[in-house]
């Protein structure tokens, strides 16, 4: 099924919505300051990572607890902040790690804790238009 809402089109299949490997989100602070960005999507990831200064941005927090985090980089804990986000016309009340994404192409990061209970069918060769 195809519904379109301006220029994005949404594809579902059955009850999942179907994304790519990055998608716009609106990342919003519990008090409403928001802030539309490009999202990678990562299947290998277990949790959903923002970067520290868009955090800082937007007022993200407080810390709700802290969560070791293995990476390519090394381990170590990471501060967990809750935040809204709306993907695919999806709000949803999320957690994500705080880390220093600056040198990363994405400032968001949306991992299996998102994937998992969104619904969300993952299609490689769906692109982002920006």
């Amino acid at each position: 099924m195809f519904s379109s809402n301006g220029k994005d089109v949404t594809i579902r299949f059955g009850e999942r919505t179907v994304i790519g490997l990055t998608e716009k989100v609106i990342i919003k602070s519990l008090d409403g300051k928001e802030k539309e960005v490009l999202a990678r999507i990562d299947t290998g990831a277990t949790t959903s990572s923002v970067d520290v200064g868009l955090a800082a941005e937007l007022g993200l927090g407080p810390v709700i607890k802290s969560k070791l985090i293995k990476s390519a980089s090394g381990s170590g804990m990471r501060a967990v902040v809750k935040a809204i986000m709306v993907m695919e016309n999806q709000d949803k009340e999320c957690e994500f790690n705080l880390a220093d994404r600056t040198h990363m192409k994405y400032r968001v990061l949306i991992g299996q804790n998102i994937l998992k209970d969104g619904g969300f069918l993952i299609d490689p060769t769906k692109s982002q238009i920006d």
